[in-house]
């Protein structure tokens, strides 16, 4: 099912093909690229460097959501991420902006930013909805549970009734249908399975596997699986897989082989850090998907 086009400002997208979130943290504690990208100048330049690989999106974020990291001042937040927007959107590029908490996305809208990425670990649906909607945006919300300092450490976060992949499905229509009657247009309205998010490896496995169930909901669905935990953690794997462990910046390949299921099985956007090659991925899976449709019908 392809979504509705989505026209923010003077972008639309169409959905003809997967979109490319890339990922731009200005943060020192991201989970792979922590303090990278510091300096104002270096994440500018990142970000237009995202756009040249082929991202259709840059999506900026001034808080680490890894899992037990430590939240940031509001204030902090503002200050790191409103002049990379600022830039960004001067040079023409769409962008989207990473934030749980309502008066950083106001100032990230402010100047420019288009979309909310909302991981679902901070200031809830009504309050952020009606920011969204008050600024003509789009929202993208991802599944999530508890906080960053729990989400791994409570086992009861772990714990899916009937399985993963239908209640992350029944959340996020939930949480969809909430955000449209709060005022933003479901052509706007985005979700994503929120990979490694309160989530066991084998659960992000079984959540990608599961894309065509999440995708079936109407909604554009975005998956990002880019250098999660689950690709170097051997119990998500058949026990002839054993012996490996890769770090975070070592994930490339099952980054992209992720990105290939995803598309394979309907995802209309994938949100990584590695622009260049999982554009490669998937625009071949794209390309496989409308081959074997064709020769279905």
């Amino acid at each position: 099912m392809v979504p509705a086009p989505m026209e923010l400002g003077a972008h639309r997208i169409e959905w003809t093909r997967p979109v490319l979130l890339g990922v731009l943290n200005v943060t020192r504690d991201s989970f792979s690229d922590g303090g990278s990208y510091w300096g104002s100048t270096e994440a500018i330049a990142h970000g237009l460097a995202l756009v040249k690989e082929g991202a259709d999106i840059v999506d900026v974020g001034g808080e680490s959501t890894r899992p037990g990291a430590e939240p940031v001042e509001e204030s902090r937040e503002i200050e790191r991420i409103v002049p990379v927007i600022r830039a960004l959107v001067r040079e023409g590029a769409l962008v989207s902006v990473d934030t749980t908490k309502p008066a950083v996305a106001a100032a990230a809208f402010d100047v420019g930013a288009r979309i909310l990425n909302d991981v679902g670990v901070g200031a809830t649906i009504d309050e952020l909805a009606p920011i969204v909607a008050r600024y003509a945006a789009s929202y993208l919300r991802m599944h999530s549970r508890g906080t960053p300092k729990t989400m791994r450490a409570d086992p009861t976060l772990l714990e899916y009734q009937p399985d993963v992949v239908t209640a992350v499905r029944d959340s996020l229509a939930r949480d969809a249908e909430r955000i449209a009657a709060l005022g933003v247009a479901r052509s706007r309205v985005w979700i994503d399975p929120g990979i490694g998010f309160a989530k066991s490896a084998r659960q992000s496995i079984e959540l990608i596997a599961g894309t065509s169930a999440l995708a079936s909901l109407g909604f554009a669905l975005c998956v990002g699986p880019s250098r999660k935990s689950f690709i170097s953690a051997p119990e998500a794997f058949p026990p002839a897989w054993s012996g490996f462990a890769e770090e975070a910046t070592d994930r490339l390949a099952g980054t992209c082989a992720a990105v290939t299921a995803a598309v394979l099985a309907g995802a209309h956007a994938v949100r990584v850090h590695d622009v260049r090659e999982a554009r490669q991925a998937a625009r071949v899976a794209h390309a496989i998907k409308i081959a074997r449709e064709g020769r279905a019908s």
